[in-house]
C-alpha cells in the first residue's frame, strides 16, 4: 500500500488535476520524466487511487458512511434528499471532473516506444479501469453525462458540449473494463490495496449486474432488450474470479467470528478481501469508524430498522417471520438462534467492549441508537478508538462474497441458476453464517414477508432469497441505495424507521440479559430512577414539540423514530440534480427530469 503515497513526489510536477469541464492548466513537467520509465508510469497510475483530488476510489471513511442513506437505516435526520423542497440543484454535489483529465492525460501520453508495448498496455489497462470506475459513479448519480476520452485543453470548445446518453456512456465503460481485464498483468497483490486483473473482473461483474438489472426494471429507458447482454457479462466476469482468482470465503474463527473479522482486522483478510482501503499507523493513515458509529454527536447515529432485521433467517434456515408472535417478541428473544451475521452486525447478547483494559458488557446505547439495533460491523471493540480518527482497521472496497452474489443474482435474472450455483454462492454464504438448512437446493416457495414488505412484484422465490442474502451480507457496505435504484424500488425509502418491541411503559429492560437493566421508556419521568439505566421519553410531545421518539401503540409496541416527518419518494429521485453552478457554467448540460 505504501507505494500509493509515493507518487506525490513526482505527480505534483504535473498540473493535470483541475476541473475537466471548467478549467484545465497546461502541464509543466517534462513528459519523459513520467512516460519514459516503468517507474514513472507506476507512480503516475498511483495518483488514480483514493486520497487526493485526482483519486477515484472511495476512501475508508467514504465506505463507512456509504449506507447512511438506505431503506434499512434510521438516522438522526431524514435525508434532505427525501424531504419536499429541502434538496435541489443548489444543494447537489458530485459534478467533479478533476480525476478524469489526469486519467485521460495518462492514456493519451503513454506512447513512449522506450517502454515495451505489453508494459504500456498494462498501465493503460489500469488507467482505463479507473476511468470506468469514475464514469460508473457518475452515471449512477446523474444518468446522462458527457463522455470525454481525451485530455482537453483550456480552450477546447468541446468543454461546453452537452451530455451523452447513458447507454452510450455505459457501452464505453464496458469497453474500458474489457481492455483492463485483458491487459492488466498483475494477478495478485498481497496488500489488497492495488488493482489486479481479478479486481477488474470483479468490478466488471458489479457494473454489469447494475446495468443489466437497471435496464430490465427501469422500463422508461426502453433498454430492456439489452438487459440480458449485460447480465451475461456479469455472470462471465464473476465466473472468471470464482474459477481463477484464488479467493475464498473467510471461515477463520468459526461462524461466530469469521464474518466480522473482515471488517475489523488491521490487515485485510486476504483470502476474501479483494481490494481495501488499508490503514497504516506508521504513515498516520487512519479512519474514524468508531467515532462515527459510537458518537452521540459526530456521526449520523445510523441504526438498522426492525423491518430489515426481521429478514435475518433463523439458524435452521427458516424465515424468522414464520414464527408465531414474532411481531411482539422483545429484543432479548428475537435475536436468539438467528443467522450469526446478526450478532456480528449489531450489538446483542454477550457483546462486550474493552474500556481502559477492562472487559465490560456493551448492550445497545440509546445515546446513539434510535431503534435498538446498533451496528458494530466497522467499529473496533476498544473504547480507545471512539474519540477521534484513530481506527486502524482496513476498510473493504471489494470482497469475494460480493462476487458470489453478483453471480447468483445475474444467473437468477437470466433464469439459469442451478442448485449447484445456489450451493456455491448463497448456500456457501449462509453456511459461513452458521445456517444449517436450505444450503444445497434452491427455494421453491416465495417468502410472504419479503413480498409484502420489499418486492411485491417479484414472485420468483429464488430471486427473493438472493435479494434477501445480498441485503444481509452487504449491509452497511454502500450497496443498498444503488441496489434500490437498479431494482426500481425507490418507495422502499419511505419505510417507517421502526425499532425493537417495547412491551410496556416504565418497564426496565435488560437488553443483554447480564442481570443489569439498561433502558426504560416512559411518558412521565419517574421521580426515582435506577442507577445505570437510560430513560427515554416517548410521550407525544416534549416541551410542546412533537416527540420524534415514540411507541407505535403509544404505551407499547415498536419504537418509531421521526415518523412525524413526512418523506415521499418521487420518480425524480432515481437521479440526482445537476448542480446549479455547473449548469450556469455550461447551460448545454441541462437538468435531470423533475429537478
Amino acid at each position: 500500500m505504501n507505494i500509493r503515497y509515493s507518487w506525490l513526489l513526482l505527480i505534483t510536477l504535473l498540473a493535470v488535476g483541475c476541473n475537466e469541464l471548467e478549467q484545465v492548466p497546461q502541464s509543466t513537467a517534462s513528459k519523459d520524466a513520467v512516460f519514459g520509465s516503468t517507474g514513472g508510469l507506476e507512480l503516475y497510475v498511483n495518483s488514480f487511487y483514493e486520497g487526493t483530488n485526482t483519486g477515484v476510489l472511495p476512501s475508508g471513511n467514504d465506505i463507512i458512511r456509504s449506507d447512511e442513506m438506505a431503506d434499512f437505516a434510521a438516522r438522526t435526520q431524514v435525508p434532505d434528499f427525501l424531504r419536499d423542497g429541502a434538496y435541489g440543484p443548489r444543494q447537489s454535489t458530485g459534478w467533479d471532473w478533476r480525476p478524469l483529465r489526469n486519467i485521460n492525460y495518462f492514456i493519451a501520453n503513454n506512447t513512449n516506444p522506450a517502454i515495451p508495448a505489453e508494459t504500456r498496455r498494462h498501465y493503460t489497462g489500469l488507467a482505463r479501469f479507473f476511468r470506468a470506475w469514475f464514469y460508473f459513479d457518475k452515471v449512477k448519480r446523474f444518468g446522462d453525462v458527457p463522455w470525454i476520452n481525451t485530455p482537453q485543453a483550456i480552450d477546447d470548445p468541446t468543454l461546453y458540449n452537452g451530455r451523452d446518453p447513458r447507454a452510450m456512456v455505459m457501452d464505453s465503460v464496458l469497453a474500458d473494463l474489457d481492455y483492463a481485464t485483458q491487459n492488466i498483468r498483475t494477478t495478485s497483490d498481497n496488500t489488497r490495496s492495488l488493482i489486479t486483473k481479478y479486481v477488474a473482473y470483479g468490478f466488471k461483474s458489479r457494473v454489469c449486474l447494475f446495468e443489466g438489472t437497471f435496464r430490465k426494471y427501469r422500463k422508461s429507458y426502453n433498454l430492456g432488450s439489452t438487459a440480458d447482454k449485460w447480465l451475461t457479462e456479469a455472470v462471465n466476469a464473476a465466473d472468471k474470479v470464482m474459477k481463477e482468482g484464488g479467493f475464498s470465503l473467510n471461515e477463520t474463527g468459526g461462524t461466530d467470528k469469521s464474518y466480522r473479522q473482515l471488517f475489523i482486522n488491521t490487515t485485510p483478510v486476504t483470502n476474501e478481501i479483494m481490494l481495501s482501503a488499508v490503514s497504516d499507523a506508521t504513515l498516520s493513515v487512519y479512519n474514524d469508524a468508531n467515532w462515527w458509529w459510537t458518537s452521540a454527536t459526530y456521526g449520523a447515529r445510523v441504526s438498522l430498522i426492525r423491518t430489515f432485521v426481521n429478514t435475518y433467517l433463523n439458524i435452521d434456515g427458516t424465515p424468522f417471520t414464520d414464527k408465531a408472535g414474532y411481531q411482539t417478541m422483545t429484543f432479548m428473544d428475537e435475536v436468539k438462534n438467528r443467522d450469526k451475521r446478526l450478532q456480528q452486525t449489531i450489538r446483542l447478547g454477550n457483546y462486550t467492549r474493552t474500556n481502559a483494559g477492562a472487559t465490560e458488557p456493551a448492550p445497545p446505547v440509546f445515546s446513539y441508537t434510535y431503534t435498538g439495533y446498533m451496528p458494530i460491523k466497522w467499529s473496533l471493540d476498544d473504547t480507545y478508538y471512539d474519540g477521534g480518527t484513530r481506527n486502524i482497521n482496513s476498510i473493504s472496497t471489494m470482497r469475494y462474497a460480493e462476487i458470489l452474489l453478483n453471480y447468483a443474482e445475474a444467473k437468477t435474472e437470466l433464469g439459469t441458476l442451478t442448485n449447484d450455483d445456489w450451493a456455491k454462492t448463497v448456500g456457501a454464504l449462509r453456511k459461513r453464517a452458521g445456517i444449517t438448512g436450505g444450503l444445497s437446493v434452491k427455494p421453491a416457495v416465495a417468502d410472504a414477508y419479503l413480498k409484502a414488505n420489499y418486492f411485491p412484484d417479484i414472485s420468483d422465490p429464488v430471486l427473493l432469497e438472493v435479494r434477501r442474502e445480498r441485503g444481509i451480507e452487504l449491509a452497511l457496505e454502500g450497496f443498498r441505495f444503488p441496489d434500490i435504484i437498479r431494482w426500481n424500488r425507490g418507495p422502499l425509502m419511505e419505510q417507517v424507521w421502526n425499532g425493537f418491541y417495547v412491551p410496556a411503559l416504565d418497564k426496565p429492560l435488560d437488553l443483554n440479559e447480564d442481570g443489569k437493566n439498561d433502558v426504560v421508556f416512559y411518558k412521565v419521568k419517574p421521580a426515582t430512577q435506577l442507577a445505570g439505566v437510560t430513560y427515554i421519553n416517548v410521550a407525544e410531545t416534549v416541551n410542546g414539540v412533537a416527540n420524534p421518539q415514540r411507541l407505535k401503540n403509544d404505551t407499547s409496541g415498536e419504537l418509531t423514530w421521526l415518523s412525524n416527518i413526512p418523506r415521499k419518494w418521487d420518480e425524480k429521485f432515481y437521479l440526482y440534480p445537476i448542480p446549479e453552478n455547473d449548469r450556469l457554467l455550461n447551460p448545454k448540460i441541462g437538468q435531470n427530469p423533475g429537478w
